[in-house]
C-alpha cells in the first residue's frame, strides 16, 4: 500500500511545480529533505541551522563529492527559503567548494575504439549521437523521429536542462546512421526505446553499456558517456569553432561552463607561442 504524502512534502512539491522546476530536480530536492529528516528522526520543519551544519559535516565525512553535496544543499535551501519561509536559515547554508578538475577528453582514435566496442546497434547509435552532437545522454534517450529535421539538417532538443529548447546540427554521417538504424529497428515513438516500446531507454542502461565498452576498449575507468560530450566540445574548439557557438550547442547557461574546454584543447594550447620563441639563444653557450 502506498504511503500517503505528508502535507509538508506536498507543499514543497507544489512550490516546485509552481516554479516549473524539472521532474529530476524535484526528485533530487525531495529526496534531499527526506534523508535529512531521516538522519535526525524528526520532521524537517522542526530542524534548524545547527542540524543542517551537522548533516553537512556528515556528508563530508561520508566522502561525498562537492557536486553531490551541493545538490542536497540546493534542496535544503529551497525547502527553508520557499516552503518554510525561513530565508534567514537558507542564506546561512553554504555550498561546498567544487574541485577544480579538468574534464576527461578522448582522442579521435579513442572515440572510434569505444564506439566499435559496442555490439548492440541501438546502444551504439545512441552513443554515436552523443558524440556527434554533444547532447546529454538524458537528451538522446528522449529523442523522437519528429526531432530529426533532415530538411534543415538540425535536431530539435525539447525542454532540456533548464526547461529550454535548442537546436544542434545534424551531421550528414549521423543522418545516414540514424536512417539505417530506423529502418532496422522501426521504433514506435522514441528513437531509442527501452524494453517497453512506448518508453525510452534509461540513462542508466546506456551508462552500463558504455562502462562495458570502456573495459573492452582498454580505456581509462574514468571514461563515461559524458566523456563523449566533453570530447565533442573539445574537438570543436580544436577545429576553431567559436566558443559561444559551442556554448549554444551544449545548452550551457553560463559561458564559464564552456570555457573550461579551452584548458584541455591540445591543438589550441599548442598554438600559443612561448616568449622563449622570441629569444635568440641558439648560439649562447653556458659558462
Amino acid at each position: 500500500m502506498t504511503k500517503p504524502i505528508s502535507p509538508l512534502r506536498q507543499r514543497m512539491i507544489d512550490d516546485m511545480a509552481l516554479r516549473n522546476m524539472s521532474p529530476n530536480t524535484q526528485k533530487v530536492y525531495i529526496a534531499a529533505v527526506a534523508k535529512f529528516a531521516r538522519y535526525f528522526q524528526q520532521s524537517p520543519d522542526k530542524l534548524g541551522l545547527e542540524n543542517v551544519r551537522l548533516y553537512q559535516l556528515h556528508l563530508v565525512n561520508r566522502g561525498l563529492k562537492a557536486t553531490s553535496i551541493n545538490a542536497i544543499v540546493g534542496g535544503l535551501r529551497f525547502f527553508y527559503r520557499v516552503t518554510l519561509k525561513r530565508k534567514h536559515i537558507a542564506q546561512e547554508i553554504p555550498f561546498a567548494r567544487k574541485e577544480e578538475t579538468l574534464p576527461a577528453v578522448l582522442t579521435h582514435d579513442d572515440v572510434e575504439c569505444l564506439l566499435r566496442a559496442v555490439t548492440n546497434v541501438k546502444m551504439r547509435t545512441a552513443l554515436i549521437t552523443v558524440y556527434a552532437t554533444g547532447l546529454r545522454v538524458s537528451e538522446v534517450v528522449t529523442l523522437t523521429a519528429h526531432d530529426i529535421d533532415s530538411a534543415r539538417m538540425v535536431i530539435h532538443i525539447r525542454q532540456a536542462k533548464g526547461r529550454k529548447d535548442r537546436y544542434v546540427m545534424l551531421p550528414t554521417p549521423l543522418l545516414k546512421i540514424l536512417r539505417d538504424y530506423y529502418r532496422r529497428a522501426r521504433p514506435q515513438y522514441y528513437l531509442f526505446p527501452g524494453p517497453d516500446p512506448i518508453c525510452p531507454l534509461t540513462t542508466r542502461s546506456v551508462q552500463r553499456v558504455c562502462r562495458k565498452a570502456v573495459q573492452t576498449a582498454g580505456l581509462a575507468e574514468s571514461v563515461t558517456v559524458h566523456t563523449l560530450r566533453h570530447s565533442f566540445a573539445t574537438h570543436l574548439l580544436e577545429q576553431g569553432v567559436d566558443i559561444r557557438v559551442i556554448q549554444d550547442l551544449l545548452g550551457h547557461r553560463q559561458i564559464t561552463s564552456t570555457t573550461r574546454y579551452a584548458r584541455v584543447a591540445a591543438n589550441v594550447i599548442r598554438q600559443v607561442q612561448s616568449p622563449l620563441e622570441f629569444l635568440n639563444i641558439d648560439d649562447a653557450k653556458p659558462d
